[in-house]
C-alpha cells in the first residue's frame, strides 16, 4: 500500500514471495503434498477506495497447471474490463501460461501474416467482420521484441506527454478528460497522420483506457472509444472511433542479460470521412503508421539509458463548449498521473469479488489415503454415475414452450438449440491426483424451453409466470431448475432457461445444490461459456473459461414446491454488467454456448456434470417480450 511506484511494488512482492516460498519448502518434508498456502495480493482488488465494487476478473481462469500446486500466487492488478471496453486479450493471456490448453479463440488460423515491416511482423484478422461499417477496417496488429522491461515499457505507454513524440510517430497531442479510478481513465487524442494532409482533414479520438497486471508480470492496455460531456467534437477535427485496440505486454527470457519484451499492438479504427473514409489505402496506411509505434518503442528503449519516468498525461480543459478553442490557443494544465492505484485491503473480502479461478480457493481437495482407495472409490462412483446415465423415459417436450424459439439448423437465427455436452471439458474423476479435464457428456437435464424478456425493471421470480415451462413441468410432476440472467439497462432483458428431469438422485451433488442454503450454492454455481462465432474481439471478451457466477455477481435462489430459480443479476457486478453489456451491443452476430453445472471438489463427487448446455444464435432485442408476471407470493 505504500509503494511509489511499479518498481516498489515489484521489490516488496518478491520479498513476501520469498518467504512464501520459504514456507512450501518446509511443508514438502511433512509430505502434505497438497496443502494450500495461499498468498492473495491486495492489488487483486484493483479499485480505488472510491470505487462502489471491489472485485477481480469476471472471465477469471480455472485450475491453472501450475508445477507447484501447493503455492497459489494471486497477483493480477486490475479489475475486469469496464463498459465498453472489449477485452480482446483473455484467452490469449491463458494461452500463454498454458491454462487452458483446449483454448481456440486465438488459433494461428483466425490472422495472417500481412507483412514484415520495420522489424514488425503485422497481421490482419482473418474473419468476416459482419457488423462493422464500410469504412472500419478488419483488426490488425504489430508484433516486435523490445529489450527492455514489462514495466519501463508499461509506463512509457501510459504517458501522453512530450516524451510520446519520441517513439509514437501517429501522435499529435493527448490530454486526460476524466479518471474514473486507478485502472481506467477517459482520454482524449489527436493523431498525427501523414496521408495528404493537405486534402484530408486531421483525425480525434475520444476512448476510454483500461489497463491490468496479469500474474505472469505482463500487463494488458486496452482502448476503445466512447462519448463523453466533457470531450465533445472539435471544429477542424473528425472524430474517429476505435472499435477496440491495445497493447499486449508479455516478458520473455533475457538474452544477454538484458531484459526483453514481447509488445503486441492490435488496433481496429473506423477514420470517418464522408470520402476518403472508405478509400482502402488511407484506412490501411493510417493503420499501419499507429502500430509501428511499436518499432518506435524498440528504438527509443536501444537509443536512450533513461528509465522509469513516472507516466504523466495532460490534463484537458473543458470541450464540452460549442466554441470551443482553436489547437494552438489551448493551454492545458499538466498533472501527474500514476497508473499503480491505492490498493484498498478492507474489502478483499468482499462477496462481490470474483475469485480467480483455479475455483478452489477457499477449500483443499481432500487426499485419497492411496491409489488403491481412490480404486474402489472410483468403481462405486462409476456404478452411481451408470445408473444416472441409464436410458429412462424420454420427456415429452411438446407440451413446454418459450417465446424464443427452437432450431437446430446451423445457419437460424434468432433461436436457441441443445449444445453438446462434449464441447465443453470438465473436471474428471482424477482431477484431485492431476487436474484433469474430460468432456462434459450427457447432461443431467433436459432444456425444454427459452424465453426472452424485456421490462422496464428487472424481471424476479419469472418461474411464477402462469403458463411458464416450470409451471408446466410442475403439474405434470417433473422437477425444473431455473436460470435467469439479467442484464440491466435502460430496458432490462432477461433470458431465461428452464431445465426438467424426472427427478432428482437422492444424495446427488445436484440434489443438495438444490436443497442446500444459499452460501453452499454460491460455492458451488458454475457457468462454461462460449463463442463459437463472432468477432476475435467479443470472443477474447467472453473467453471460455469458467466462473462461479455465485462468487461473481449476486444470485437469488427461490425454491418453489417442484423447481429452484437462480436469478443472476449481472447488474450487481460493475465488471460483468460491463463485459455482457458489451455483447448486448453486438448480440445479433453472436453464437453463444453456455454450460450450467454444480461445482464438484471431492472425489465423491467427481466427475463434473453439466446440469445442461445451450447454444443462442443471432438473438435480436426486439423479439424480446413484456411478460406478465403477476404478483410474487414470496
Amino acid at each position: 500500500m505504500a509503494a511509489f511506484n511499479i518498481q516498489e511494488q515489484l521489490m516488496w512482492r518478491g520479498k513476501i514471495e520469498f518467504v512464501i516460498d520459504q514456507h512450501q519448502e518446509s511443508q514438502v518434508p511433512n509430505g502434505n503434498k497438497y496443502a494450500s498456502f495461499e498468498y492473495k495480493s491486495g492489488m487483486d482488488n484493483g479499485r480505488t477506495a472510491s470505487s462502489s465494487d471491489c472485485e477481480i476478473q469476471f472471465i477469471a481462469h480455472e485450475d491453472e497447471d501450475e508445477s507447484h500446486s501447493n503455492l497459489l500466487r494471486r497477483t493480477t492488478i486490475g479489475n475486469g474490463p469496464p463498459a465498453s471496453v472489449f477485452d480482446w486479450t483473455q484467452e490469449f493471456d491463458s494461452d500463454l501460461t498454458n491454462q487452458n490448453a483446449n483454448n481456440q479463440a486465438f488459433s494461428r488460423k483466425h490472422w495472417r501474416l500481412l507483412q514484415c515491416q520495420n522489424g514488425l511482423r503485422i497481421f490482419e484478422e482473418l474473419l468476416e467482420v459482419e457488423y462493422l461499417p464500410r469504412s472500419c477496417s478488419r483488426a490488425m496488429k504489430a508484433v516486435g521484441v523490445v529489450e527492455a522491461s514489462c514495466e519501463e515499457i508499461f509506463e512509457l505507454i501510459m504517458s501522453m506527454d512530450a516524451k510520446r513524440f519520441e517513439w509514437d510517430c501517429s501522435f499529435q497531442h493527448g490530454s486526460l478528460v476524466d479518471e474514473v479510478d486507478g485502472h481506467t481513465a477517459i482520454l482524449y487524442h489527436r493523431l498525427q497522420l501523414d496521408w495528404f494532409p493537405i486534402f484530408v482533414w486531421p483525425r480525434d479520438l475520444c476512448y476510454v483506457r483500461y489497463w491490468r497486471r496479469n500474474d505472469d508480470g505482463s500487463y494488458v492496455v486496452l482502448f476503445r472509444s466512447r462519448v463523453h460531456e466533457k470531450c465533445g467534437p472539435q471544429p477542424g477535427y473528425v472524430r474517429a472511433h476505435i472499435e477496440s485496440g491495445g497493447f499486449i505486454i508479455s516478458p520473455l527470457k533475457p538474452c544477454n542479460e538484458k531484459p526483453r519484451t514481447q509488445v503486441q499492438n492490435l488496433m481496429q479504427i473506423d477514420l470517418k470521412g464522408w470520402a476518403v473514409g472508405y478509400v482502402s489505402s488511407f484506412q490501411q496506411h493510417c493503420l499501419l503508421q499507429m502500430l509501428n509505434s511499436v518499432a518506435g518503442l524498440r528504438e527509443f528503449f536501444s537509443q536512450t539509458d533513461e528509465r522509469g519516468a513516472p507516466p504523466r498525461i495532460p490534463v484537458m480543459a473543458n470541450m464540452a463548449s460549442a466554441s470551443a478553442p482553436s489547437k494552438k490557443n489551448v493551454k492545458l494544465q499538466e498533472s501527474s498521473v500514476h497508473p499503480t492505484p491505492p490498493l484498498d485491503q478492507n474489502n478483499a473480502a468482499s462477496r462481490h469479488s470474483v475469485m480467480d479461478e483455479d475455483t478452489d480457493d477457499d477449500e483443499e481437495f481432500p487426499i485419497a489415503e492411496d491409489e488403491q482407495a481412490f480404486r474402489t472409490k472410483h468403481e462405486n462412483d462409476a456404478k452411481r454415475t451408470a445408473l444416472e446415465e441409464e436410458p429412462v423415459d424420454q420427456i415429452d417436450l411438446s407440451c413446454f414452450s418459450g417465446n424464443l424459439r427452437r432450431d437446430d439448423r446451423d445457419n437460424a437465427r434468432d433461436c436457441w438449440r441443445i449444445s453438446d455436452g462434449n464441447n465443453f471439458r470438465v473436471r474428471s474423476k482424477r482431477f484431485c491426483f492431476d487436474k484433469s479435464k474430460a468432456p462434459a457428456g450427457k447432461h443431467l437435464m433436459d432444456l425444454v424451453a427459452v424465453d426472452w424478456f424485456k421490462d422496464t425493471k428487472r424481471m424476479d421470480h419469472v418461474a411464477r409466470r402462469q403458463g411458464c415451462a416450470a409451471q408446466v413441468a410442475s403439474e405434470k410432476g417433473l422437477f425444473s431448475v431455473v436460470f435467469n440472467l439479467q442484464v440491466p439497462g435502460s430496458t432490462h432483458y432477461s433470458m431465461v432457461f428452464y431445465f426438467v428431469t424426472k427427478e432428482l438422485l437422492p444424495g446427488s451433488l445436484l440434489q443438495r445444490f438444490v436443497d442446500g442454503d444459499d452460501e453452499f450454492r454460491n460455492s458451488r454455481f458454475k457457468l462454461i461459456p462460449s463463442v463459437p462465432k463472432g468477432s476475435w474481439i467479443v470472443r477474447q471478451s467472453v473467453g471460455s473459461t469458467p466462473c462461479l457466477l455465485g462468487k461473481a455477481v449476486d444470485c437469488n435462489y427461490i425454491r418453489g414446491p417442484k423447481y429452484l430459480e437462480v436469478d443472476v443479476d449481472i447488474g450487481s457486478s460493475t465488471v460483468a454488467n460491463g463485459v455482457l453489456g458489451l455483447v448486448i451491443g453486438v448480440i445479433t452476430t453472436l453464437v453463444v454456448d453456455m454450460a450450467f453445472l454444480v461445482q464438484a471438489n471431492t472425489t465423491e463427487e467427481l466427475p463434473e456434470r453439466l446440469i445442461g448446455a445451450v447454444r443462442v444464435s443471432h438473438i435480436e432485442l426486439s423479439s424480446a417480450i413484456v411478460p406478465k408476471l403477476g404478483s410474487d407470493p414470496s
